[in-house]
């Protein structure tokens, strides 16, 4: 009796295996990420809380337009994600999604994505988010990845496109501060990455993808890293200095966690030039909570 009640476990456990290969095929906390900053964006454009209705269907559209981008991404890198160690157990690579499978679930991901967007937001996020999922998916890693070290500058287009397409989704149109929290999330891209591949450099060579952590020496990076977190603090006060809706306490709050990314990125390059471990990954995290800390502030702003 015990064992025939035990024996419907194993297709359970299957299928849930299965469901999370597919998950793990979108990335979920690049996703989670990226949607991040759709919320806030649409708060600032709705100058309050907007419909929820309206949240939910952008989030959701949002979710499975960058999903779609990163299964797009599995299944185009699935040679290369076999030569690196933090890649090679993914899905494809560890045989558990077939190649064919992973496509038609991203072209499934992004006909969802586009049709939630079409029908419950407007026409410009539509277009943001298929442009957004082009350029993932086929600039950036069909054709610039392997190809320039500026591959990272590139792809940090749709990395930054849900603020553009959150803010196009409550007034269909664009404005100059969706542009500059679009210029501070772009610029923000660059530290945010350059410390994850400086991690995994070793595996980007093996792959003989060209990033720039392997193409330049170390102090260059850091210097790159440096230039951009100030940059990226620049964008986050002007953004603070032309919307109607934020007000003095982001500014200042935006502009000292500007500050601390900066901080960090100088730390960083100056344990690159003293020859002590750099721990790049130190800077990743900081990147992560800054993103987060600069969302929540305008969430806060916006509503108090």
């Amino acid at each position: 009796m015990t064992a025939l009640t035990q024996r419907p476990a194993v297709p359970a456990r299957r299928l849930s295996g299965v469901v999370g290969a597919y998950v793990a095929l979108t990335k979920p906390k690049l996703v989670e990420l990226l949607l991040v900053t759709t919320l806030p964006a649409m708060m600032m454009a709705a100058d309050g809380w907007p419909s929820w209705r309206l949240v939910a269907a952008t989030m959701v559209g949002g979710m499975f337009a960058a999903g779609a981008a990163n299964v797009f991404n599995c299944w185009y890198d699935r040679d290369i994600d076999r030569l690196m160690s933090r890649t090679r157990n993914r899905p494809i690579p560890a045989g558990v999604v077939s190649p064919r499978a992973a496509l038609v679930f991203g072209a499934a991901l992004a006909t969802a994505s586009l049709a939630i967007l079409w029908f419950e937001t407007t026409p410009l996020a539509t277009a943001l988010a298929a442009v957004a999922i082009l350029a993932y998916s086929v600039v950036y890693t069909m054709v610039l990845k392997r190809r320039t070290r500026h591959n990272t500058v590139f792809g940090a287009f749709p990395g930054a496109a849900p603020v553009l397409i959150g803010w196009a989704a409550v007034t269909g149109s664009l404005d100059w501060p969706a542009l500059a929290f679009f210029a501070v999330v772009f610029c923000w891209q660059m530290p945010h990455f350059w410390a994850l591949a400086s991690r995994y450099r070793d595996d980007y060579a093996r792959a003989n993808v060209p990033m720039l952590t392997v193409v330049a020496g170390p102090e260059s990076v850091g210097r790159q890293s440096v230039a951009w977190a100030w940059a990226t603090l620049g964008a986050t006060l002007l953004m603070g200095s032309i919307t109607p809706v934020l007000n003095w306490a982001f500014a200042i709050g935006g502009g000292l966690l500007g500050a601390w990314y900066v901080a960090e990125t100088h730390q960083w390059l100056d344990r690159i030039r003293a020859a002590v471990p750099d721990r790049p990954m130190k800077l990743f995290s900081v990147s992560i909570t800054h993103m987060t800390l600069l969302s929540i502030a305008i969430a806060i702003d916006v509503l108090v």
